[in-house]
């Protein structure tokens, strides 16, 4: 809503403030200049991206529109269920624990979390490094750098539609320039005209670099840093469980690994650790774990 709210008041005030001057809004609704500024617009994205790139970028927009980043809760559900994995891991045999990871749909530790089920790529990354703890031969340091090297993949794709859009954001302007000079083409074809049709022709014009710039600065480019701060907060969890699984690794109790987890959230976010205790944990862990901690 915030990102809707600031557009709102970007156009409300350039339209008012343009109104004041006593200028006349309908001189700034020229159709073709739009087709020609962001037709163009739209064939650079084209050609410069692959086809499942305008799908993803149309997701990546309603998203920051949304707001779609991770609340508290989000977190609560995914330290839970990491919780229950890394106490199962601690105390069941291996083929109980297998049984989660290998078919997680039916699995009641990620049937209790709603945001897992339904993220297939984070459940997938958790259920992968579980898989490697199972093995046994799991030694930290090279776990922790494939985690790196897996969150900075899936981030890079996360933030591709942010580039996309900063890309056009970057042309606009320069494509703005290309429908005035094609206007003031078409106004010196009329250089015979009177000064007011003449006047309205150069004007028309003008408003093909007007809207080239007001829609990469006020719109595009804003945009493009939207999508990179949520799809940025929908890496959080991934954070959290490569924190908290390699601390397990290392020999931590669950409830310390879980703290290692919980501390990677930022201060406006991080639940609390009664939170954590009440809600994640379900009341709170085996009572030598409580002790432990």
């Amino acid at each position: 809503m915030a990102l809707i709210l600031g557009i709102v008041i970007s156009v409300g005030s350039m339209l008012g403030g343009f109104m004041a001057m006593g200028g006349h809004v309908d001189i700034l609704w020229q159709p073709f200049e739009v087709l020609i500024i962001f037709g163009i617009a739209l064939g650079i994205f084209v050609v410069a991206n692959p086809a499942a790139m305008l799908k993803q970028t149309g997701v990546a927009m309603a998203d920051a529109a949304l707001g779609r980043a991770p609340k508290r809760a989000v977190y609560l559900e995914v330290l839970g269920a990491l919780y229950a994995l890394m106490r199962d891991l601690k105390s069941k045999p291996r083929n109980e624990v297998e049984a989660h990871v290998d078919n997680p749909e039916e699995s009641a530790i990620f049937n209790a979390s709603p945001h897992l089920t339904g993220d297939k790529q984070l459940t997938a990354f958790i259920c992968d490094y579980i898989r490697l703890i199972l093995i046994g031969n799991a030694r930290g340091f090279e776990i922790e750098a494939l985690m790196d090297q897996e969150i900075a993949t899936i981030r890079k794709e996360k933030l591709k539609p942010a580039l996309a859009l900063g890309d056009i954001a970057d042309a606009l302007p320069a494509i703005g320039i290309v429908a005035a000079v094609l206007g003031i083409i078409k106004a010196m074809g009329a250089i015979d005209q009177s000064p007011e049709i003449l006047g309205g022709l150069i004007a028309a014009a003008l408003v093909g670099t007007f809207l080239g710039i007001f829609g990469s600065y006020a719109f595009f480019s804003p945009m493009s840093a939207k999508i990179k701060y949520v799809r940025e907060k929908q890496m959080q969890p991934y954070i959290i469980a490569k924190q908290a699984l390699l601390a397990y690794i290392n020999g931590a109790m669950p409830q310390i690994a879980l703290e290692h987890g919980r501390k990677t959230i930022s201060v406006s976010s991080r639940p609390t650790i009664d939170e954590v205790e009440n809600t994640a944990l379900g009341g709170g862990g085996p009572t030598e774990e409580k002790e432990a901690a």
